[in-house]
């Protein structure tokens, strides 16, 4: 047997491996999710009389509807759409423009600031719940969503900032110096040159900063009380307690709470994928 053919065999023989465990991989992932979906379509009676884990009898899209009207879902997912849409609009439009600033001029203090930024992002968020609400409460805006989009923009920005400094960074001087020769200033600049050229990026960023903000839990109940403003995370919390063996419901409740990201997801897949590699070498 020569040597290619034992390399040949021995590399389909690795292939084969990988796949095997990637496959293995992917069916354990995938089976709660199925058993979710599952189980958020069958009744009450058929899960009380076989079982949770048993082959459904019965089918029914009843469970959406209480979730969604009884469960207070549709109020919640209404605030969370309240508070993540401005909330991602508002935190790139300052991050992009910090970080044209940051990126394209020689300001002072710059790489301190950039820093300051990256050091923010790594204390725990733990250690500044009850700052976050005694500092709410002294503004006066605590309860409220405003309340709520004005943290998740304060504790995003910075990091979206340095993501996006290293991107704006890596386009060649050349493509603004030939700008400011044609006349145009900083605004041009940053709004007809420097934006376009950042598009993938804040595609990327966009939809990473959504499903984090609208899968957030930890700042909806640290800020907000009332339950006719709790986001679908915290709602869901609710209806696990308002339905406590109805596990139907409860499936059905986190289906509806799971659409828009996987939504997004599905929308901005391959952003998904770019963004890994946001502000690597080129």
């Amino acid at each position: 047997m020569s040597a290619t053919s034992t390399a040949l065999r021995r590399r389909r023989a690795a292939t084969a491996g990988f796949h095997l465990g990637a496959g293995t991989l992917a069916v354990l992932w995938l089976l709660p999710i199925a058993l979710v979906l599952v189980t958020s379509l069958r009744s009450f009676d058929d899960i009380a009389a076989h079982g949770l884990g048993s082959w459904p009898h019965s089918f029914t899209l009843s469970n959406f509807g209480q979730a969604w009207n009884d469960g207070g879902q549709q109020r919640a997912l209404i605030n969370s759409l309240l508070v993540t849409v401005p909330a991602v609009l508002v935190t790139l439009a300052l991050a992009a423009m910090a970080a044209f600033g940051l990126s394209r001029y020689d300001l002072p203090f710059r790489r301190s600031l950039l820093l300051l930024m990256l050091g923010g992002n790594l204390l725990p968020p733990q250690i500044l719940l009850i700052p976050v609400s005694k500092l709410s409460e002294l503004l006066g805006i605590h309860d409220t969503l405003p309340a709520l989009v004005g943290v998740q923009i304060g504790f995003g920005v910075g990091f979206y900032v340095f993501v996006l400094h290293g991107f704006m960074r890596s386009i060649p001087p050349e493509i603004q110096q030939a700008a400011v020769v044609d006349g145009a200033g900083p605004w041009q600049i940053f709004w007809r040159i420097i934006l376009p050229l950042t598009r993938p990026a804040l595609a990327a960023l966009s939809a990473l900063s959504f499903t984090w903000i609208f899968n957030d839990l930890l700042w909806a109940i640290t800020v907000l009380r009332s339950d006719t403003k709790m986001p679908i995370t915290a709602a869901l919390i609710g209806l696990q307690g308002q339905y406590v063996s109805m596990w139907n419901v409860i499936a059905a409740g986190s289906v509806i709470a799971a659409a828009p990201t996987v939504i997004v997801f599905l929308r901005f897949q391959r952003h998904f994928v770019a963004g890994l590699n946001l502000g690597a070498v080129k």
